[in-house]
């Protein structure tokens, strides 16, 4: 079985070299290169490769701004290449396949390779999925030791001629369409293919608040809350959007407002 392996690094030598090493082994083809994160991210959720070679350092967007971006989850095996110190690289070696410390030689590309191959066969991607999860809520974009759970900072949402990414700090609002989620930003609506409960699994708590069964707001953007005479309340956004909330989950609201 030959793997599909994306190549990403900001280094054109470095991509190069890494080509290299992979047209000298008949078990790996090219899926493709990106030269950087967004380039990455599109490449990951279009070409669906089966392994990634993913430079942690690039700038803009590292490789975990990549993998927390797409989601642990719907990420595919990674084997991180990266320059750091050696006080970071034994939590890549718990999350991915395995990791490359530059500069590496061609023995020891192979022996990743190798592993590569040997884990997808025996199918325990599933288990570096959860550990990759661990390494993002260990760290922040520096790769220091950060003790507080890591919550997503950005969305990708696949649109039919590009993928957008947005910034959860731009949302105004989430609601449930249908199984998927809709992202409400600067009034445009993007269905995101993407249970509106997954999102806010990873959405901040302290800044996103869930009003409705299927509204979750962004509590940066709330202008006024209204009551009805039904019991419900009216939200009223920063933009103008006015949303329901419900009379059981307004006082959770109320009180991550900081209304006494």
């Amino acid at each position: 079985m030959k793997l599909r392996v994306l190549v990403v690094d900001d280094e054109q030598p470095a991509r190069r070299r890494l080509i290299d090493l992979i047209a000298r082994r008949p078990d790996l083809e090219l899926a493709g290169t990106s030269a950087d994160g967004r380039e990455a991210i599109e490449a990951i959720l279009t070409g669906a490769p089966d392994l990634v070679l993913l430079d942690v350092q690039m700038p803009e967007l590292t490789g975990l701004d990549v993998v927390r971006t797409i989601g642990a989850e719907r990420m595919p095996p990674v084997i991180f290449v990266t320059a750091h110190d050696r006080y970071a690289l034994r939590a890549f070696e718990l999350a991915a396949v395995d990791y490359l410390l530059k500069p590496f030689d061609d023995a020891r590309f192979d022996q990743a390779a190798s592993r590569a191959h040997e884990l997808i066969r025996l199918r325990t991607t599933d288990e570096l999925r959860t550990q990759l999860l661990h390494l993002l809520a260990a760290t922040d974009g520096k790769l220091a030791p950060h003790a507080p759970a890591q919550f997503i900072e950005r969305i990708a949402v696949r649109e039919r001629k590009e993928i957008r990414i947005v910034a959860v700090s731009e949302i105004d609002y989430i609601t449930a369409s249908g199984p998927y989620a809709e992202i409400h930003v600067a009034g445009e609506a993007l269905l995101h293919r993407e249970r509106m409960q997954s999102l806010e699994e990873v959405l901040d708590p302290a800044r996103f608040c869930r009003i409705h069964r299927s509204a979750i707001v962004n509590l940066a953007r709330v202008a006024a809350i209204e009551p009805q005479p039904s019991g419900d309340s009216s939200l009223r956004l920063c933009s103008g959007a006015v949303l329901r909330v419900s009379r059981a989950r307004l006082a959770e609201l109320n009180a991550r407002l900081g209304i006494g």
